[in-house]
This record gives C-alpha cells, sequence and structure tokens, in this order.
C-alpha cells in the first residue's frame, strides 16, 4: 500500500503531463494495489474524497516539498483519506442492503412468485431499463426456456413487466411505475 501511494506521489508530484496528472497518479495507484492483491481499492471512492478537500491533498504535496521532500506527510494523508474511504465504502453497502432487504420485503407480499421471479423482480428495482428476454431469464436461472416463459409471462399477467414488440423474440421490461405497483399489491413497506 505504501509503495502504491509513493507511486501516486511521484507522479502527481513530477508532473510529466500537460494534463490529466492527477488521474493517472491515481490510476497508477489502483494499478499497483490491484497488483498486490488489494482489489477492494477499486472500488474505494479517492478520487470523490480528493476532490472534496482538495486543499488538504495540496497541502500534503506543499509540506513533503517543504521539509526535504519527506513523504510522509503525504502517506499520513493518503492513509487517512483511504480509512474515510472504506469507512464510505461500509455505509454504502449498508444503505445497498437495506434497500434489498425493503425489495425483498416488497416482494414478499406476493402469493405464488418463485424465487427466480423474485430476482427478476429485485434485478428490475435497480435496473429499470434493463430488457429480459426468455433466453437470458433461462440462461440466469438454468431453467428451460418454457420455464422461462412461464415465468416472464407470470409477471406480465400481473402487470409488473410490459412486453415490447421486439421482432421474434419476446422482450419484457419493468412498468414504468414498478416501486408502485409492488406498493399497491399489498406487499410489506
Amino acid at each position: 500500500m505504501i509503495r502504491a501511494i509513493l507511486l501516486h506521489f511521484w507522479l502527481a508530484y513530477d508532473h510529466p503531463f500537460e494534463d490529466g496528472n492527477g488521474r493517472t497518479a491515481r490510476l497508477l495507484f489502483f494499478w499497483a494495489m490491484r497488483a498486490r492483491g488489494y482489489w477492494l481499492a477499486e472500488y474505494l471512492p479517492i478520487s470523490r474524497l480528493i476532490n472534496e478537500a482538495r486543499g488538504r491533498y495540496e497541502r500534503a504535496f506543499l509540506e513533503t516539498e517543504t521539509d526535504g521532500g519527506d513523504t510522509t506527510y503525504f502517506l499520513i494523508h493518503q492513509l487517512e483519506l483511504i480509512s474515510r474511504a472504506i469507512a464510505d465504502l461500509h455505509v454504502y453497502l449498508e444503505r445497498k442492503i437495506a434497500e434489498q432487504h425493503d425489495a425483498e420485503d416488497r416482494l414478499a407480499g406476493f402469493d405464488g412468485l418463485n424465487g427466480r421471479q423474485v430476482a427478476l423482480l429485485g434485478h428490475a428495482l435497480k435496473h429499470p431499463d434493463h430488457v429480459y428476454t426468455y433466453g437470458g431469464h433461462a440462461a440466469d436461472h438454468r431453467v428451460t426456456h418454457e420455464t422461462a416463459r412461464s415465468d416472464l409471462a407470470d409477471l406480465a399477467a400481473r402487470e409488473l413487466l410490459v412486453r415490447r414488440p421486439g421482432g421474434r423474440a419476446h422482450r419484457y421490461e419493468p412498468a414504468d411505475d414498478l416501486p408502485e405497483r409492488l406498493k399497491e399489491s399489498g406487499a410489506h413497506e
């Protein structure tokens, strides 16, 4: 991690390009972290945190420069930033887990939905522009084409999916007001 931070510092401090040095330095940081097995680093909102506190970031460079090139200032700044980024990631994941539980609670109120249909509706809540097909549903859930057709047709009959013309393939999209339909249909809040 220290090596990755120092790579970031080196490129951003040397400023070899006319534009994009900061972005390139962060990319190098993420690449070095990933190469050493720190795969989680690519999900950390480091760029956002740097932009939110640009003055502290720039001060870490200035303190390093004015203290004979002692990179301790930059290392401490970046380690604190990484710590905050991890905390932010935890908050984000907790929010997403709560949203998923909320969606599952809403779907639990429907009688007769199977697990595949619940999973599809959960996905549809997160991806309202996604298009579902028999083949895609069958492949995702490792079921026959006929089972996939039955699942999608049932969801369309419940007016949770809308069948769209699409040539030979049957295409289904989430209803425009899917979250409201789920609430109206007697599912739990």
